[in-house]
């Protein structure tokens, strides 16, 4: 399996999607229980939503599975939202805190070593070094980092998610004109003022966190989309052309703005 695939573009957007791979070796696989190979938490059928709404940006996915390790957390283990309920760099249990790991079957610190530098490690060195290439070419990059998640999930948040939910770590990951040109388009797009909301309770992972450097031309950005907008939110996890149409349409004025942001 290769744990990373990149698809690389002229443009100065970046386009991170470390968690729509469905990817499990079998090995690991036989040591999840029947919650855990159902593999919900999966940002389902991101790729196909991003597909070519911004022709010339570079693609930088993850192909395995966020239960084999998260490429969205802290390689340290640190928890990115301190006093709150989530997942860690490998998880134990799913979204909803249902365990996912057969008895005995939880992987040790020894393992998730390995797991981190077999998995992890790859994705972020491909990550790190489109990053670069992009700014060098231009001389500021934007990287725009790909999310989904279910509209309620009430062990993570009150409630129904809004549909859009941009990230920024409060500002800290990107120009505040960057983040002025995605809230502005967003806001435009959304079917009202509880529809979208900026550094609400998803405010960037650790890819945002951790690559946003707008004083050395480095300026990240989350969207987390609550999956209601594309897809069928039970299993089997169903694209539904019907609602994904328009919420690309959307995303592709998003990522217009995002792209034009610095000009």
């Amino acid at each position: 399996m290769d744990p990373v695939e990149v698809i690389e573009g002229e443009g100065r957007v970046v386009l991170g999607q470390p968690h729509g791979g469905t990817e499990v070796p079998a090995a690991i696989r036989a040591r999840l229980n029947e919650v855990g190979q159902g593999l919900c938490d999966t940002d389902w059928h991101i790729a196909r939503l991003y597909e070519g709404l911004l022709p010339d940006a570079t693609v930088v996915r993850a192909g395995f599975h966020r239960y084999v390790v998260d490429a969205n957390r802290d390689p340290s283990g640190a928890s990115l939202y301190p006093g709150q309920a989530t997942t860690g760099l490998v998880p134990t249990t799913d979204f909803d805190g249902r365990p996912i790991w057969r008895d005995g079957q939880e992987p040790d610190e020894a393992e998730v070593a390995r797991r981190r530098r077999a998995f992890h490690a790859p994705y972020h060195a491909a990550l790190a070094a489109q990053l670069e290439r992009v700014r060098a070419r231009h001389g500021a990059v934007l990287f725009f980092d790909c999310h989904s998640i279910r509209s309620e999930v009430p062990r993570l948040f009150e409630g129904r998610l809004p549909t859009f939910n941009i990230g920024t770590a409060d500002g800290a990951a990107c120009a505040p004109a960057v983040e002025a040109a995605v809230r502005d388009a967003v806001a435009a797009l959304a079917e009202g003022p509880e529809d979208w909301v900026l550094n609400g309770r998803f405010k960037g992972g650790w890819c945002t966190r951790r690559y946003g450097e707008p004083a050395r031309g480095l300026h990240a950005l989350q969207l987390e989309l609550a999956q209601r907008a594309y897809m069928t939110e039970s299993p089997p996890w169903d694209y539904d052309p019907a609602r994904a149409e328009p919420t690309r349409a959307k995303l592709r004025r998003v990522l217009e703005a995002f792209a034009a942001s610095l000009l």
